[in-house]
């Protein structure tokens, strides 16, 4: 417990005296850098979180939990296996699906796409590509040879709602002179955007009676897309499917078909967090030196208070007041920086980009069209704390020092 003396002097110290206006400017920067500290990672993090999560959403509303694949690319009983999926406890739903890379023309240019086939029912269930159309509408794939193309692919080819796009399959048909590639005409009915650039630049979405046709598959799908309720179990929660699917599919959830990607991103959020917390442990070791700095210019006072009857404890205890202050108002100042940061952080790097003449925000690279940010308020605490506790142990050895002062030696020749 802090006296009422004890809080006065402390707040007394945080003024810079006569002659002590450097360890005021140092005190001043060890708060600056705290706050910068803090801020960093508050930012940083939960662009990560966002990115993560944005990524992860966007991913699973296109490829769902888990997909249930035939062999060849042929799923013939694929009734049987969207209600068995459906029958299990944890599922949410299961979804026939086509999906193949092919190759998409307009006039003079050639892009590789990605066909998808869906029931004109699953589409409009699917928030990802109903909610996001640009141009046109979903309702034309109702239509024979109708499709609706990706955002960035309509971009690339150059083409518009109600020109005829063509699609070109290597397999074709067998000819004397060998395989004759098959290359179908489609009207573009709808432009959507899911936000993800890969997508964007190479799907074709088009109704499922449409998409047989073209494959030549007649009843039978290529996979049955999955959601379940928690996508961190789905492994348990169809390893009964993964069982039946034996000898005639495969069962794939979302870690083994993305793994790659979100383990980078754990590995980068990890790294980012500790690299960032150096931050905050240089601006830590400047509290400590603006504190060994006030101790050593304080000496008489210090030797008066002993003599008046100050303990030691009492010292440390007004020490630790001083510099655990500074660190607070470093934290304070930092988390209004670093929300400020995410709130207009769109706005920062369309800034930066005009500014350095470069594109900052890449979605060829960054795989999102813009920057996302989720806090997660648990990662907030743990920054707060650290800093905190950090600021904390930086007084320790200071104020040590000071209740350690012998107040004879310091006042012999006073």
């Amino acid at each position: 417990m802090i006296l009422r003396w004890e809080r006065m002097i402390a707040a007394r110290y945080l003024r810079p005296g006569e002659g002590e206006r450097f360890i005021f400017l140092v005190a001043g920067v060890s708060l600056l850098a705290v706050a910068l500290g803090v801020a960093a990672l508050i930012a940083v993090m939960s662009v990560m979180n966002g990115f993560r999560a944005e990524l992860f959403d966007r991913i699973q509303g296109l490829n769902g939990h888990a997909v249930a694949q035939g062999f060849g690319g042929r799923l013939e009983d694929w009734r049987g296996v969207a209600a068995r999926a459906t029958a299990l406890p944890g599922v949410v739903s299961a979804t026939p699906l086509i999906e193949a890379p092919l190759m998409a023309s307009f006039g003079t240019r050639v892009e590789g796409a990605l066909v998808r086939g869906m029931t004109m029912a699953d589409i409009a269930r699917t928030p990802v590509i109903a909610d996001n159309v640009k141009a046109g509408s979903l309702k034309a794939l109702a239509e024979p040879d109708t499709v609706a193309v990706g955002a960035q692919l309509a971009q690339s080819l150059g083409v518009q709602v109600g020109d005829s796009l063509s699609l070109i399959s290597p397999a074709g048909e067998v000819t004397p002179f060998g395989t004759v590639p098959r290359i179908v005409s489609y009207r573009v009915g709808a432009i959507f955007e899911v936000g993800i650039f890969d997508y964007d630049k190479a799907f074709v979405l088009m109704a499922m009676p449409t998409a047989q046709t073209l494959f030549n598959l007649g009843d039978a799908v290529g996979m049955v897309e999955i959601k379940t309720e928690d996508a961190d179990r789905v492994a348990s929660i169809l390893a009964p499917l993964g069982r039946e699917l034996l000898g005639k599919g495969v069962l794939t959830d979302w870690r083994q078909m993305n793994s790659a990607l979100f383990e980078a991103l754990v590995v980068e959020r990890t790294v980012m967090f500790w690299v960032l917390s150096i931050i905050i442990l240089v601006a830590v070791f400047n509290i400590l030196s603006s504190l060994i700095m006030l101790v050593r210019a304080k000496t008489r006072d210090i030797a008066i208070l002993r003599t008046m009857g100050a303990g030691r404890a009492a010292l440390m205890r007004v020490f630790m007041t001083v510099g655990t202050l500074i660190g607070v108002a470093g934290v304070a100042l930092g988390l209004v920086l670093g929300f400020t940061v995410l709130a207009f952080r769109q706005g920062i790097v369309s800034g930066f980009s005009r500014l350095t003449g470069t594109e900052l925000w890449d979605p060829s690279i960054r795989y999102l069209t813009e920057l996302p940010s989720k806090t997660d308020p648990g990662e907030v605490v743990g920054i707060v704390l650290l800093a905190v506790g950090l600021s904390f142990l930086a007084t320790i050895y200071p104020a040590w020092k000071a209740a350690s002062t012998d107040p004879v030696s310091v006042l012999r020749y006073e």
